[in-house]
């Protein structure tokens, strides 16, 4: 149990599982569905993991721009990366950003 001051964390109290906790649980089941979509192509070499995280990184990168309205300094903070990181992950991957709305 954690203390705050003098008081308990509500959390514990309840034993209520997280908003992290959740998630994780929901990336979980849904990674070991794409881990078997995957594997069932017959590659030459094995490389789920990197294309795991190559979609990982390309989905939070379009939903941080999609949230930022397409600004990458705005996106980037959305992240917590530098904006240069952000710039090179989107060139690697292949993102080009929409134009803002309006």
């Amino acid at each position: 149990m954690s203390f705050h001051g003098n008081q308990i964390v509500a959390a514990e109290l309840t034993d209520q599982p997280s908003s992290l906790d959740i998630a994780e649980q929901v990336l979980q089941q849904r990674l070991e569905e794409i881990v078997t979509i995957l594997s069932l192509e017959n590659r030459g070499r094995k490389k789920i993991y990197d294309d795991i995280v190559s979609l990982v990184e390309k989905i939070l990168i379009q939903s941080a721009l999609n949230r930022s309205n397409q600004v990458k300094s705005a996106a980037a903070s959305f992240l917590g990366i530098n904006r240069n990181t952000l710039h090179n992950k989107m060139e690697k991957l292949g993102i080009a950003p929409d134009r803002p709305i309006g």
